[in-house]
């Protein structure tokens, strides 16, 4: 998705926080006795700006959420905590809690959905939560207090539920009601998966580049992070839930150690590039991808020729890319800008062209939780049109006998299955390739991850062979 909004406007409304005139009305005449409620009422307004100043913008929380503490040093670590996770858990139950304004007057609702939103995802700020309960004032809280295991949606939903008997709390509310016409019918227990995923936090994944498992993982445990191997891919590793700051890390430095989803990481292993390949990595971003290609390349040879170049409209991304290439010490990569609609490349010429495109990132939805409440359908009805126009241009690239690879990091058939398909009817010279789903084993034509399937995002990705 593109920045529409300069950062220098972010700044603005960040600088401008307390003095949002709805934010202080709310909080009026809420008197704070103890330090620990006072800490609690500073928190809240925070919080309600930051929430409201996402939801007026429909700029990503979490570009607003470092802009804001750009400007605002003054914040610690245990501040920005709070403040970042119990953002992000308003707008990962907002489905639920945005029913509250009906049940409750609005200072009652916001307090009591901060209140909730740290019993349900376990925020261990108790001092915090039982201030804002007691801010809240309303008899329909008690029920926190008493709470058990809340391990389970199922038992999330029903402590809301016995909150406020009189209201329905349905698992289905916690997606935007659009989003299902847009979603593959699937059993109960399917939905039931995908709405849990959803609604929890994914852990951080990374790939290792040129160092073996057992290095890395002393190496991350002496650095305090306790790391794990995944079951799936040699290279991925799981870095946990905590925040980690990347640049105190030496594996990071010396370029052994990115960050990429385990979703992501399948599309580098449906390429499956050989040593002395040539790919073309048509939309490559920032180049998470580019380097996972030429890792894997290298993997098999550490002599490796095979090359790739880069292309993507955007500036950023490409400079970010340089950099990261410098990092990983890799050779054989190389940049070409889109500026027209003429390729950037030559045609014909490619063993493999990758074509991760642009999409509505539904599958990114775990990381970012606000996005469920910004977009409409338009962010997946607007896409196809544009995903076809760049796939049948970047085919033109493929050699014969070359492979095409098409991704998104959305799991919607609309921009994904519907786009392959209607390719394919005008490309009669491609043809799909069986594929082997890495977490479940099933052979599929076209291979959709679901981010319940192995702790990841959700992705998709379909490889055609070109005769």
């Amino acid at each position: 998705m593109g920045d529409t909004t300069p950062t220098a406007l972010i700044s603005s409304q960040a600088k401008q926080a307390t003095d949002t005139s709805p934010t202080l009305a709310l909080h009026h005449g809420i008197n704070a006795d103890t330090s620990a409620q006072k800490r609690a009422l500073s928190y809240s307004i925070t919080i309600h700006q930051l929430f409201e100043q996402v939801m007026q913008s429909k700029q990503p929380a979490d570009r607003i959420v470092a802009e804001y503490f750009r400007i605002n040093k003054k914040h610690g670590s245990k501040d920005r905590r709070v403040i970042r996770e119990s953002l992000f858990g308003l707008f990962r139950w907002h489905g639920w809690l945005s029913q509250l304004a009906t049940l409750c007057t609005a200072p009652k609702a916001w307090f009591a959905s901060l209140a909730l939103t740290a019993k349900i995802e376990g925020h261990p700020w108790q001092e915090f939560s039982d201030a804002w309960q007691t801010f809240a004032a309303t008899p329909a809280l008690a029920p926190l207090n008493d709470a058990g295991d809340l391990t389970h949606l199922a038992a999330k939903q029903q402590l809301l539920q016995a909150c406020f008997p009189q209201h329905e709390f349905a698992l289905t509310q916690l997606v935007p009601t659009w989003y299902w016409q847009h979603y593959p019918k699937s059993s109960e227990d399917e939905q039931y998966a995908l709405i849990e995923a959803l609604c929890s936090r994914p852990p951080i994944w990374g790939r290792l580049q040129g160092i073996n498992s057992a290095d890395a993982l002393a190496s991350l445990n002496a650095s305090g992070i306790e790391a794990k191997m995944s079951d799936y891919f040699d290279d991925a590793i799981n870095l946990g839930h905590k925040s980690i700051n990347l640049n105190s890390l030496k594996l990071y430095n010396e370029g052994q150690l990115e960050i990429q989803d385990l979703g992501s990481q399948v599309i580098g292993h449906i390429c499956a590039p050989r040593p002395d390949d040539n790919w073309w990595d048509a939309c490559s971003g920032a180049g998470g991808k580019t380097l996972q290609l030429r890792s894997l390349m290298l993997q098999q040879d550490s002599h490796s020729k095979g090359s790739i170049i880069a292309s993507d409209i955007r500036r950023k991304p490409l400079e970010e890319l340089a950099k990261r290439v410098k990092r990983a010490h890799f050779n054989q990569i190389s940049v070409s800008p889109w500026k027209t609609d003429a390729l950037p490349v030559a045609s014909d010429q490619f063993d493999g062209v990758l074509v991760d495109a642009p999409c509505s990132c539904t599958g990114t939805w775990r990381r970012n939780p606000d996005m469920r409440w910004l977009d409409d359908a338009s962010a997946i009805s607007d896409k196809p049109a544009l995903q076809l126009d760049i796939l049948q241009r970047s085919a033109k690239a493929v050699r014969t006998g070359g492979v095409l690879v098409y991704a998104t990091c959305s799991i919607s058939p609309t921009e994904n299955e519907a786009v392959v398909e209607a390719f394919l009817a005008s490309n009669p010279n491609f043809t799909l390739q069986q594929l082997c789903h890495p977490f479940t084993g099933e052979q599929q034509s076209m291979l959709t991850v679901l981010p319940y399937q192995a702790d990841s995002d959700g992705m998709f990705v379909a490889k055609m062979i070109k005769r």
